[in-house]
């Protein structure tokens, strides 16, 4: 959708997400990303409230998928990216799954529109049928 992607390097890290464990688990990896990476404590919480909604949505709407996250670098920039993929039955209205206040419950009520705010950069692929990817960066200012 829009921003640039940014591809975690080969020192990447996954998680499956199958649970509700697995939620935290993916949560708790990307908030010691970002300590890592040194975001500021704001943008540390932006980036894991991102996460946690995109995990959410990968078990509850793809019916389970993965996370690949880690550090990137992009010119002199430092950051941390996330990527979840699942192959659950896509997302047929886009436009309506990225409107602000637009949500089909359960989640944290941030929705796609919402986790898209808190990152820097966001790239959403889906297809009826294929499933999702969706791709988060927080650059360290």
């Amino acid at each position: 959708m829009s921003g640039s992607r940014a591809v975690p390097d080969a020192d990447h890290e996954s998680v499956t997400i199958t649970s509700n464990d697995d939620v935290v688990r993916a949560r708790q990896l990307v908030r010691t990303l970002a300590q890592r990476c040194r975001l500021s404590l704001v943008d540390q919480t932006k980036l894991v409230t991102a996460a946690s909604e995109l995990a959410r949505n990968t078990l509850v709407y793809g019916g389970g998928g993965v996370m690949r996250t880690g550090l990137v670098r992009q010119d002199s920039r430092v950051g941390v990216t996330a990527v979840f993929e699942d192959s659950g039955p896509g997302i047929p209205d886009l436009d309506l799954a990225l409107t602000d206040g637009w949500t089909s419950g359960g989640g944290l009520g941030l929705g796609l529109s919402g986790a898209r705010r808190l990152v820097d950069d966001f790239t959403l692929d889906t297809e009826v049928g294929r499933g999702t990817q969706v791709a988060v960066t927080k650059w360290a200012r």
